[in-house]
């Protein structure tokens, strides 16, 4: 099944044709809004979740030491 996939995208590539896209100032801004976005949807995540990270390998290391 893997190599139909990669026929498949070989084909596709090979064939493939100009876009002749256009990427407007706009456009960046709402790339660096995502990354940004990212970025601190990220650091909230980590924040909100911190104590129980932290518990898991505060008891991972009691584990191995009682052992």
């Amino acid at each position: 099944m893997p190599l139909i996939y990669t026929f498949t995208t070989i084909i596709l590539i090979i064939t493939s044709k100009n876009a002749y896209a256009y990427l407007d100032p706009g456009m960046g801004s709402m790339i660096i809004q995502g990354i940004i976005a990212t970025i601190a949807a990220t650091g909230l995540t980590i924040k909100i979740y911190w104590q129980k990270i932290k518990d898991f390998f505060i008891k991972k290391k009691k584990k191995d030491k009682k052992e």
